[in-house]
C-alpha cells in the first residue's frame, strides 16, 4: 500500500508550571533549557505553535511516521533565530568585541547601556537589537564593554564573581534558575523577559536569585 500524505494544521498550546529549572551543560541544551525556565518563571505563560507542512503516513509496511511535535518546535525555534539574524544589519557580539565602543568598563556605563534598549521584544536566541532572550541581551550590553560572555545562563553564572545582594551595584549581573538580567538597583532589573515581553525595567520577583559581577 502507497503512501498517503494528509495536509493539516497542527496547533500545540503548552502551559508550563512556575517551578525552577537548572540549565543543561552543553550551550544548545542550556539555551532551551534557559527558554523553559523562563517561561516556568511566571504564573501563567502559553506557547501557540503552528505549522502547516504536511504530515506524512506511510502504510507500506504496516508502519507510520509523523512529524514529531518536538522537532516542529525545533524548526520553529530556529526559524525565529533565522529571522532575527536576518532582520539585523547593525553590529553584533563579535564586531562589539573586536572594537569595544566603551573600553572602559563601567557599572553605571552599563546601566547606560542596556536602558537604550528598552522595548526590543523578546526572541528565543536573540542576541541583537532585532530581538533578544535574557542572555543574549546581558551577552549584548556587556560585549560592548569588550567583555566576552556566553550565550547561556549557566555560562554568565560561571563567569562572573557571586557577590552579596548587599554589595550589589546597579550594572551588576542578576541570576536566577534559568533566566537573567542586569541590576538596576532597588530591587529591580533590567531583563528580556520571555516569550510576548519586551525589554523592561521591572522588580526582581522572587527570592530566588543571586548577584554576578562581570568585568572588574
Amino acid at each position: 500500500m502507497g503512501a498517503m500524505t494528509a495536509a493539516t494544521a497542527i496547533v500545540a498550546t503548552l502551559a508550563l508550571p512556575g517551578t525552577s529549572l537548572q540549565p543543561a551543560a552543553n550551550a544548545e541544551s542550556n539555551q532551551t533549557a534557559e527558554a523553559i525556565a523562563e517561561l516556568q518563571a511566571t504564573s501563567s505563560q502559553e506557547i501557540e505553535l503552528a505549522a502547516t507542512e504536511p504530515v506524512v503516513v506511510d502504510a507500506s509496511r504496516g508502519e507510520f511516521t509523523a512529524t514529531d511535535p518536538a522537532a516542529l518546535r525545533r524548526a520553529q525555534l530556529a526559524a525565529q533565530r533565522a529571522a532575527a539574524a536576518a532582520a539585523w544589519s547593525g553590529p553584533r557580539v563579535g564586531d562589539f568585541l573586536a572594537n569595544p565602543p566603551y573600553p572602559n568598563f563601567s557599572l553605571d556605563q552599563v546601566v547606560q547601556v542596556a536602558l537604550q534598549y528598552q522595548g526590543v521584544p523578546y526572541r528565543y536566541g536573540g542576541d541583537t537589537p532585532a530581538g533578544f532572550d535574557c542572555s543574549g541581551f546581558v551577552q549584548y550590553v556587556y560585549a560592548q564593554f569588550g567583555v566576552a560572555l556566553p550565550h547561556s545562563v549557566s555560562g554568565q553564572d560561571a563567569a562572573g564573581v557571586r557577590i552579596s545582594r548587599a554589595d550589589a551595584r546597579p550594572g551588576d549581573i542578576v541570576i536566577m534558575p534559568g533566566h537573567n538580567g542586569i541590576y538596576m538597583g532597588n530591587g529591580t532589573f533590567i531583563d528580556a523577559p520571555r516569550a510576548g515581553g519586551v525589554v523592561s525595567v521591572r522588580p526582581i520577583w522572587t527570592d530566588n536569585y543571586w548577584i554576578v559581577r562581570v568585568g572588574i
